[in-house]
């Protein structure tokens, strides 16, 4: 076999190999570090963490039965939704991640098929 056949042979599979450690490897760590910068944004807004540190503690100090309660009441709310949220924003992550994953292999799948 002449060597410019086993050059472009090797070159044709190190290109398919950069391929998919670039699209695995490489592309996965972008976008996971992107659902972390969204969770990171998101929980700048919700607090999650200090608002259940301070949960059973009165809403702007305010030390009446009234405060007590209403501090309670919206942490409540906010720790729900900020839970919901979280929720919300994993499972789309989560879609986005398995088809990223799938998309080459399904590509592979249906070029074979045709």
């Amino acid at each position: 076999m002449p060597l410019a056949l086993i050059y472009l042979l090797q070159r044709a599979l190190f290109r398919i190999w950069d391929f998919f450690h670039h699209w695995y490897g490489d592309a996965s760590r972008v976008l996971f570090h992107g659902f972390l910068s969204t969770l990171e944004s998101a929980d700048r807004f919700f607090a999650f963490r200090v608002t259940l540190r301070h949960f059973f503690e009165p809403l702007y100090q305010d030390y009446s039965i009234v405060g007590r309660i209403l501090g309670i009441l919206f942490r409540s709310i906010r720790l729900t939704l900020a839970l919901a949220l979280y929720l919300v924003f994993g499972a789309v992550w989560g879609v986005l991640f398995t088809a990223w994953y799938a998309l080459p292999l399904a590509l592979l799948f249906y070029a074979t098929r045709i």
